[in-house]
């Protein structure tokens, strides 16, 4: 999972299990740990960032993240598919990232 700031820089989590809730708090700490100002992240429409857990994160650390929604099936909106996109094309088929 990664985020890009406005300075082209990237900030990434690597996870083996499944994409949660729980997985989000925990890149949501990162990035809170990670800067000395409210971090604003853009993020799509999946369960795990509208969840109950993830909402409750973030009214615990108002100061901290903020979540903006692209709107729904809106991949080209999300600079996060062009790194995808870009590692898939780059990498040999057989190459597990």
């Amino acid at each position: 999972m990664s985020a890009i700031s406005t300075k082209g820089r990237m900030h990434f989590m690597v996870f083996t299990e499944d994409f949660t809730a729980e997985t989000m708090c925990r890149l949501l700490n990162r990035l809170a740990g990670h800067f000395d100002h409210k971090v604003h992240l853009v993020v799509d429409g999946h369960s795990a960032h509208r969840s109950r857990k993830v909402r409750d994160w973030l009214a615990a650390h108002p100061d901290d993240v903020e979540l903006h929604f692209l709107p729904p099936y809106s991949p080209e909106l999300n600079p996060d598919e062009l790194v995808n996109a870009d590692l898939k094309h780059s990498l040999p088929k057989q190459h597990r990232a």
